[in-house]
C-alpha cells in the first residue's frame, strides 16, 4: 500500500516536470518540481521556518479554543433541552454562513493581527464541533441511559459515566475535521490581514507574480495539514490505549 502511494506521488511529480519541460503546461503559471525545489532552498535560507511556525501556531490556537468551547457549548445544550431547541436553528444558520464574509467584522472586532486570524479559525471550527458533539450526546445508547436512570443516577453522573465515555470516538472524529477547518480559517485570515505565515506568502507570491513561491507554499500547506491530522490520529490512539473507548 505504501509503495503504491509513494509510487503514485513520484509518477505525478515526474509527469509534472516532463510536461513543464516539454511545454505542455505553462511553467510560469503551474511552475514545476525543479523550480519549486530551488524556491525551497532559497526560502530555507531566509524565513521559511518562521512563516511555518506562525501558521501552525495560529492553527493550533484556533483549533484548541474551538474544540474546548465547542464541547462546552454542546454539553450546555445537551443539559438543557429548552436552550437546545431555541438555539439549534441559529447554529444551523451560522454553520451554513460563509465565515469569510464576516472577515471585515472580525478584523474590526479583534484588531488587524494574530487575534483576528485565530478568531477566524475559531469561528469556522466552533459551530461544527457543537453540532457534531450534540448529535453524539443525543445518540448515546438509550438502553444504558435507561438503566442508569433505573439505578437513580443524577444527570451529572449520567454524563460523566455514560454519555461522555460513549462519545470519545465522536470527539476525535470532530477533531479530525476541525484541525483542517482551523487551518482553512487561518489561511483565510492570513489572506485578509497578515504580515507572516504561509497564507501571507501565497498572497505575496501572487501579487508579485512569483508563482513558484505560491506553489511551494501550497505544497507546504498540504504537508502541514497532513501532519496536523496525523497528530490528532496519534492522540486518539494514545487515548484509546489508555481508556479503551476509541
Amino acid at each position: 500500500m505504501q509503495i503504491c502511494r509513494w509510487g503514485l506521488l513520484f509518477f505525478l511529480l515526474l509527469a509534472w516536470e516532463v510536461a513543464a519541460r516539454l511545454g505542455w503546461i505553462d511553467s510560469f503559471i503551474f511552475s514545476q518540481p525543479s523550480r519549486i525545489l530551488r524556491t525551497y532552498w532559497t526560502m530555507a535560507q531566509s524565513d521559511l521556518l518562521y512563516h511555518m511556525q506562525v501558521t501552525v501556531g495560529e492553527t493550533l490556537a484556533g483549533f484548541l479554543l474551538g474544540a474546548a468551547a465547542g464541547v462546552l457549548l454542546a454539553i450546555l445544550l445537551w443539559w438543557s433541552p429548552f436552550v437546545s431547541r431555541v438555539s439549534e436553528p441559529y447554529l444551523v444558520v451560522l454553520n451554513s454562513l460563509p465565515k469569510i464574509a464576516l472577515g471585515p467584522v472580525i478584523i474590526i472586532l479583534a484588531g488587524a493581527g494574530t487575534r483576528a486570524i485565530v478568531f477566524m479559525a475559531l469561528a469556522i471550527s466552533l459551530v461544527v464541533t457543537v453540532l457534531e458533539m450534540l448529535s453524539g450526546f443525543r445518540d448515546t445508547d438509550p438502553g444504558a441511559i435507561r438503566m442508569a436512570h433505573t439505578f437513580g443516577a443524577t444527570k451529572g453522573q449520567l454524563f460523566c459515566k455514560i454519555v461522555l465515555p460513549y462519545n470519545i470516538p465522536t470527539l476525535f472524529d470532530s477533531l479530525k475535521v476541525n484541525i483542517g477547518l482551523s487551518l482553512v480559517g487561518v489561511i483565510a485570515g492570513e489572506f485578509l490581514v497578515s504580515r507572516a505565515g504561509l497564507g501571507y506568502l501565497i498572497v505575496y507570491g501572487g501579487q508579485v507574480f512569483k508563482m513558484d513561491l505560491v506553489m511551494a507554499s501550497v505544497i507546504i500547506l498540504a504537508v502541514v495539514a497532513a501532519l496536523l491530522y496525523e497528530s490528532v490520529v496519534l492522540v486518539q490512539r494514545l487515548v484509546g490505549r489508555r481508556f479503551g473507548h476509541t
